[in-house]
């Protein structure tokens, strides 16, 4: 039978005759308009709870982590970002154009929590295909009784009743705002929105999406109905198959999803057969440190008089295997309570215990390694040697004048430990030698420690940075050499800073004690350091003496003798890095633009506070003068770290102590934890701005470093890396998947790692991690940045890979 035309006139139909027609026509609309409603639903990311994103761990099925990482072609940021713009208003309005983590910059359904909790993705996916195959065949069934007249008139047909369902629609979904497109449009722009929002699209997701995603979650609160239908946090792959115009994918063009899906399994495929890892065999095992480690070096040394076999070697061709754990090993104690015990199984070494036990250093208890708190000089406890110490010199005045000290020779790093509860930071320092594992204790108690010894070469600090430098019985031989090692010191104390030295030399009289104190005497003297204390602790029975450096040049001036020498003054005290140790001292800056002529802020205030020394004239690291440049670094990383890394990322800080910021700069990022109870290691690289000097004028620490190299720690010393563009600046330098085996390497199990750097350095770091079995925990991309967080796991290989130059014999 033969149907008349359909038209509307003021929503009406011109004639009754036509009911038959009508319905038929109005249910294929519905089922358009339906299959058009669950494939944009499907595209709206809903937020999660804050419950969810703090802490909770949830393990979100496969096709969230695969579809936030991949989802970020630009076509798509520009399409989303257009359409989003139109129905909502301008999405840029008041943001900044930098990647600077304001508020909603990241979404928290890009972020994984800390319990694992699993999903079933199989089910969902079940019904998401049962309901798509319900919805053809209503389709097939309707196509049949249509006949001709769909085919002559399918068009405007489907145009004018989808226009017709979207005025009563309105009222059941509360005239949500995606229907508000004219009908053209919307026949055209259903098909993209499905393709682009599928999990089948890849490359840079940007801004625009983001936003969209947003903009539908809020529109979509509205509407129960839609959240019922949305199974999945994002679509899987066969929601693309659900648009009707399929003849799409049939003609002379690809879909972006088909194109798309067959990069992403080739990728795939190039991925699986690019990383194949190993563990490293190494005569030290769970705890091989390539730098030090390096046997090969070793046994051609000339010498070993000066412990040249206990510095820096490091290999032509670093490493690119993974260490292994030690049997047994799990997740380590949280502070405070790591400071008093540690699990024996992480640092399975007794020989400290067995030799030092009577000192209160070290103690086997049960499962336990614990630490009494006592050392060679302070058998009863680190505290009252430290008040000990306070009440001899009062201007000392821990926590404030006094913030940063290097305790040489630290041992289990008990000191240390316990001037945290001074407020006083500690770099401790021992070589990796037979007093086995003594850093690796520290850094497990969450102490700060790295391996060095006094040798041939100068230490990797700048000069006249330490407020206080320690040493209780460090078994360093100060007086030989013309004083070569003291000289270092001197290097490296600010100017009126203080020498703490506790050793036999001060209260035994034994020959040997009596002519190191002579010459120590003598020594110190000539260069000028004023005796300010020599006191005995009779509760620990040993004797104490504090020196201070002079602040001025005028005993050099008057001394009778040059000896030691002073350096020429083309000699830079900074320069620090293989530097040969030399016996002269520098002279005093008194300048008052020049670093060292005034003594820091006390502590807290100079951890804000611009330098003096820091000139306007001065260009800084990110093109401003240096004053403002310091002062933006320190805004910036104070609105990253509150925006999104301490709530962002579903990072549970009380589970972190030890960072290291890879790449610090002015040490903001550091200085923006100082409320949290971490400490931060500030690594700046040798060939960046120097400006490591600015890290210790604010009361924080750190090191030089070279990252085509080993870093002096053992495996497993922190529990968080940071890492601001350093990954792509390595991969021009030199061997990039080093440097990622040497973070595997330095990072503790379920320890995380930041990363920022550019889009593409973070899709190929995302596909790297995932083949170690690491965690993503979120991406995120805007304006070809990229923010990458992941969590190392236990995992290791089982294929073996032996290097020659660190085995022993």
């Amino acid at each position: 039978m033969a149907l008349g035309k359909y038209s509307r006139v003021d929503g009406r139909k011109s004639s009754s005759g036509y009911c038959s027609t009508v319905t038929i026509v109005v249910f294929v609309a519905l089922c358009l308009v339906g299959l058009w409603m669950m494939s944009s639903s499907s595209s709206v990311v809903p937020v999660q709870t804050s419950e969810v994103s703090q802490e909770t761990k949830n393990e979100v099925n496969p096709h969230v982590t695969e579809s936030n990482t991949e989802n970020n072609n630009d076509a798509i940021n520009n399409e989303s970002s257009k359409s989003a713009t139109e129905d909502n208003g301008p999405i840029d309005e008041g943001k900044p154009k930098q990647f600077e983590d304001n508020p909603g910059d990241l979404p928290e359904d890009a972020t994984k929590g800390d319990n694992n909790v699993s999903s079933n993705p199989e089910e969902k996916n079940d019904k998401s295909e049962e309901t798509e195959k319900n919805t053809e065949e209503k389709i097939e069934v309707e196509k049949k009784e249509d006949g001709e007249e769909k085919k002559e008139d399918e068009s405007k047909v489907e145009s004018e009743n989808v226009e017709e369902k979207k005025d009563d629609d309105s009222q059941v979904d509360n005239k949500d705002s995606e229907a508000g497109e004219t009908n053209e449009k919307n026949s055209n722009d259903n098909t993209k929105k499905s393709e682009e929002n599928s999990g089948e699209t890849v490359g840079e997701k940007g801004e625009g999406q983001i936003e969209e995603n947003k903009k539908d979650e809020e529109s979509d609160q509205g509407s129960n109905e839609k959240k019922d239908k949305s199974s999945e946090v994002f679509p899987s792959g066969a929601q693309s198959e659900l648009s009707n115009e399929s003849t799409t994918q049939d003609g002379a063009f690809k879909t972006q999803a088909t194109e798309s899906k067959n990069e992403k399994e080739a990728q795939k495929s190039d991925n699986q057969n690019s990383y194949s890892w190993k563990l490293c065999n190494t005569s030290a095992g769970p705890d091989y440190i390539p730098c030090l480690d390096n046997w090969e070096a070793i046994r051609k040394l000339p010498s070993t008089k000066h412990y040249e076999h206990r510095e820096r070697h490091c290999p032509d061709s670093p490493p690119t295997c993974l260490v292994p754990l030690p049997e047994g090993y799990q997740r380590s104690i949280e502070w405070p309570t790591s400071r008093e015990k540690i699990w024996y199984h992480n640092v399975p070494h007794t020989k400290l215990a067995e030799v030092k036990g009577h000192q209160n250093w070290v103690k086997v208890s049960g499962e336990y390694l614990t630490f009494p708190g006592g050392g060679t000089q302070f058998k009863h406890g680190a505290l009252h040697y430290i008040d000990f110490i306070q009440q001899s010199v009062p201007e000392l005045a821990w926590g404030k004048r006094s913030r940063v000290v290097l305790d040489v020779g630290c041992g289990v790093a008990s000191f240390g430990g316990f001037l945290f509860d001074r407020d006083t930071l500690t770099m401790s320092l021992a070589p990796k030698d037979e007093h086995e594992a003594q850093v690796q204790f520290a850094l497990e108690r969450g102490i700060p420690a790295i391996s060095a010894v006094m040798g041939t070469k100068r230490l990797p600090y700048p000069g006249r940075v330490f407020d206080i430098v320690h040493c209780a019985r460090c078994r360093v031989p100060w007086h030989i050499e013309g004083g070569k090692l003291l000289l270092e010191l001197n290097r490296l104390l600010r100017p009126g800073g203080f020498f703490v030295w506790s050793a036999t030399p001060i209260y035994q009289k034994l020959p040997e004690d009596v002519e190191i104190w002579e010459a120590m005497k003598k020594l110190t003297k000539a260069m000028c350091w004023d005796v300010v204390s020599i006191t005995k602790d009779r509760v620990n029975g040993v004797g104490i003496a504090v020196y201070r450096k002079p602040s001025t040049n005028e005993c050099y001036e008057q001394r009778s003798k040059n000896d030691p020498p002073l350096c020429q003054d083309s000699d830079d005290p900074d320069a620090a890095w293989n530097v040969p140790l030399q016996a002269c001292m520098h002279k005093v800056p008194i300048a008052s633009s020049e670093r060292g002529s005034q003594w820091p802020e006390q502590w807290p205030a100079r951890v804000a506070k611009t330098p003096y020394w820091l000139s306007s004239s001065e260009v800084g690291v990110y093109g401003k003068p240096a004053p403002e440049d310091f002062a933006a670094d320190y805004e910036h990383w104070k609105r990253v770290v509150k925006n999104s890394y301490l709530s962002g990322l579903g990072i549970n800080w009380s589970n972190v102590r030890n960072v290291m910021d890879m790449r610090a700069v002015y040490g903001g990022f550091a200085a923006a934890l100082r409320e949290l109870n971490v400490w931060v290691m500030n690594i700046v690289a040798i060939d960046a701005p120097d400006t490591l000097p600015i890290i210790y004028e604010r009361g924080l620490f750190g090191t030089y470093h070279d990252w085509c190299e080993s870093f002096s720690t053992y495996p497993r010393s922190y529990d968080l890396l940071h890492a601001d563009h350093l990954f792509s600046k390595i991969k021009k330098k030199c061997n990039f998947m080093a440097l990622i085996t040497e973070a595997d390497r330095i990072l503790r199990p379920e320890g995380k790692i930041i990363v920022r750097d550019t889009v593409e350095t973070i899709t190929e770091l995302e596909n790297i991690f995932k083949s170690m079995n690491w965690d993503i925990r979120m991406t995120y991309s805007k304006d070809k940045e990229g923010l990458l967080c992941a969590q190392k796991t236990m995992w290791r290989p089982t294929e073996q890979e032996t290097i020659k130059y660190a085995i022993t014999a």
